[in-house]
């Protein structure tokens, strides 16, 4: 086993969840030496063509890569991770959220356009699309996560790098959906949410307000400035645990980690949903890392 593979824990953990032969057509390539040859690809950040011969024809991984995108499988797998931990009581709905920006290399920006015309307009259509903004740094792409209590990700969303936080929040939270070990419907609501100012205006508040979700998000200056020049018609301040905002530092570390992934850290695919699934990926290994450690606990 040579660095950055899988170890034979994590093997054992996600063998029984991978897509198995019907016994028509050709038989899979062995699942473990591929996976291990897409691992080295996000872990360097290489063209797929670079991939060692180790781990078989580049083709088959790039493939086995793009179909398990497609039929939602490095999904579930991380679902089944978390699934897993939720039903022993390891998760923990102290949840944060924040964001990211990972700069888009210059082959990310060629993804094929939509449309009879490939002017401007379709040009600026199709990077939104394809969640790539441009700022004064070039194009980028953001990534928003929400992290449980641990500091391990449990929901994922990415935009255009120009898309401010706030106005991607519900969507962002759309994603959080954790299905039963058992009967029951999915979780989808946390105990409480850690945010920073980014997250704080009156909409966000009152979302999570009516779904009886506490919020702790510190004010930004100028509404505390407002507020009190208000009067007694600004109202009172809202509430703020500054213990439990401590906590928000457990999602930036979370990014920290993804990005040693270099194929997370700048991004190389034209479509949104590969980058994504390179993301799924990388947050797996993160999860299947802290089955291992409690494994020696």
């Amino acid at each position: 086993m040579r660095r950055g593979e899988l170890t034979d824990k994590a093997w054992q953990r996600i063998e029984p969840l991978l897509p198995a032969t019907d016994g028509k057509g050709r038989p899979w390539r062995d699942h473990r030496q591929v996976i291990d040859g897409i691992l080295w690809r996000l872990r360097t950040g290489a063209p797929w063509r670079d991939i060692p011969e180790r781990y078989g024809p580049w083709q088959t991984c790039y493939e086995r890569f793009k179909r398990w995108d497609q039929d939602g499988t490095w999904a579930r797998l991380l679902e089944e991770m978390q699934v897993k931990d939720d039903s022993v009581g390891r998760v923990e709905w102290t949840v944060s959220i924040d964001s990211t920006i990972s700069r888009a290399h210059q082959h990310a920006a060629g993804a094929r356009k939509k449309g009879t015309t490939a002017g401007r307009s379709n040009t600026k259509q199709s990077q939104r699309r394809q969640a790539l903004g441009r700022s004064r740094g070039g194009l980028t792409t953001k990534l928003h996560l929400i992290t449980e209590a641990r500091g391990l990700p449990m929901a994922l969303h990415v935009t255009a790098g120009n898309v401010v936080d706030c106005s991607a929040f519900e969507a962002v939270l759309a994603k959080l959906r954790l299905p039963r070990s058992g009967p029951g419907r999915p979780r989808i609501r946390p105990d409480v949410l850690i945010g920073d100012k980014g997250y704080s205006s009156r909409k966000i508040r009152t979302y999570l307000r009516s779904r009886g979700i506490k919020a702790v998000i510190p004010e930004r200056r100028d509404q505390i400035a407002n507020r009190k020049r208000k009067g007694s018609r600004g109202g009172r301040p809202h509430a703020f645990d500054a213990e439990l905002y401590k906590q928000r530092n457990l999602v930036e570390r979370c990014f920290g980690k993804l990005k040693q992934w270099r194929a997370i850290a700048t991004r190389f695919d034209k479509l949104a949903s590969r980058y994504l699934a390179g993301v799924t990926i990388g947050c797996l290994m993160l999860w299947l890392r802290q089955a291992d450690l409690s494994d020696r606990l």
